[in-house]
């Protein structure tokens, strides 16, 4: 089985936030940016879409 996220439904914190819009403005992939912070790429765009964030989507 793929390995699961631990933190499933985890509210964001402001610290992840701000490290979301530094790595959004470097201009990372969502992968990448998913693996960084230890949470779904879906969970990633959601935020994103939220915050007016364009990500790319570069794999």
């Amino acid at each position: 089985m793929a390995e699961g996220f631990v933190r499933h439904r985890q509210p964001w914190t402001s610290d992840e936030i701000q490290k979301l819009h530094r790595l959004a403005a470097k201009g990372m992939a969502l992968k990448a940016i998913g693996k960084a912070m230890t949470r779904s790429e879906e969970s990633i765009q959601e935020r994103a879409k939220l915050d007016g964030l364009k990500i790319s989507k570069l794999r």
